[in-house]
């Protein structure tokens, strides 16, 4: 298969104009790509828009959008037309195995031959969205974290149909356009971040439906804890260094058998009416009165902040 160079790569179109798609849409122009959004809902137009708008406001904010303004996109509701010019497609449209299958047949119908497709989607499988598809090798995972134009990890996941040189060329691209991706070697549901996270998460909501510890609280222990930590490096890394002059082998050596104590421990919590009351309640009480807006602005300035000290 014939492939544009990353570096070539002048028009993008975007699938789905949400929060990840106009998300992604942001970080595209402001690296400097004529981004056409598609979204079969006319109305979705001024939504978008006033997402790419907070968006760049943080871009600014690190200084990877200069002094220009999103100018250089447009919006269509006509699948056809919004990806005639494409030379990469990143698709973020509704996490559904059967809608995403009719989408890429009929982004197939409209694309020039060799231009990638790589799909936003959180935890659905490659291997699964190819069946039927007359060009299988183009498409790939591209799944971001939340909110792409911020936060820098992209996975890159090949479905069985995928071309190895698909996943080397997205791995080039997403690097020019500011992203950290890293390329799975096998297919899981989730992905790996997302499967690490969901790790964690079920501790917390063991941590609260067994009396451990408030919602509140279990946020307070990760976020004032080991979170600040894997800010800066990965668990592994942590750990070695947790070590000592020993690295990783005198942690394993002497806080390994008690960690392996605590992995049977582990709880196991279903989620359900009940437990889903206590989570919903416990996270009313910690915002205590703040909106989401508000919560989001303080995410994201945080994250503003931890970006460029990471920097440097």
């Amino acid at each position: 298969m014939s492939l544009i160079a990353p570096d070539a790569v002048r028009h993008i179109a975007v699938v789905g104009s949400g929060t990840i798609g106009a998300s992604w849409a942001a970080l595209f122009l402001a690296h400097g790509y004529d981004v056409t959004i598609y979204d079969p809902q006319p109305s979705a137009e001024a939504a978008t828009r006033d997402l790419i708008a907070n968006a760049w406001q943080g871009l600014l904010a690190l200084g990877v959008a200069g002094d220009k303004t999103p100018k250089a996109w447009r919006f269509s509701s006509d699948l056809a037309d919004a990806v005639r010019d494409a030379d990469f497609v990143q698709e973020s449209g509704p996490e559904r195995a059967d809608i995403k299958r009719r989408l890429y047949a009929d982004l197939e119908a409209s694309l020039k031959p060799g231009v990638i497709v790589a799909s936003s989607t959180s935890g659905l499988v490659m291997s699964d969205l190819q069946e039927g598809l007359k060009t299988p090798e183009r498409f790939a995972v591209g799944h971001p974290f939340n909110p792409p134009h911020l936060v820098p990890l992209v996975e890159i996941v090949g479905g069985n149909r995928t071309s190895p040189d698909v996943l080397t060329w997205l791995d080039a691209f997403y690097r020019r356009a500011g992203k950290a991706p890293i390329r799975l070697n096998k297919e899981v549901p989730g992905h790996l971040a997302n499967r690490l996270q969901a790790a964690l998460w079920r501790e917390a909501v063991h941590a609260v439906t067994s009396g451990i510890a408030s919602v509140e609280d279990v946020d307070t222990a990760v976020a004032q804890g080991p979170g600040l930590r894997w800010a800066i490096m990965g668990p592994h890394m942590i750990f070695n260094l947790a070590g000592g002059e020993g690295g990783m082998k005198h942690f394993l050596d002497h806080i390994g058998p008690a960690m392996e104590d605590w992995w049977r421990d582990l709880g196991t919590p279903q989620l359900g009416p009940e437990v889903n009351a206590a989570l919903i309640e416990g996270v009313a009480q910690e915002a205590a009165g703040r909106s989401r807006v508000d919560l989001v602005k303080q995410r994201d300035a945080a994250l503003i902040a931890l970006i460029k000290q990471k920097n440097g």
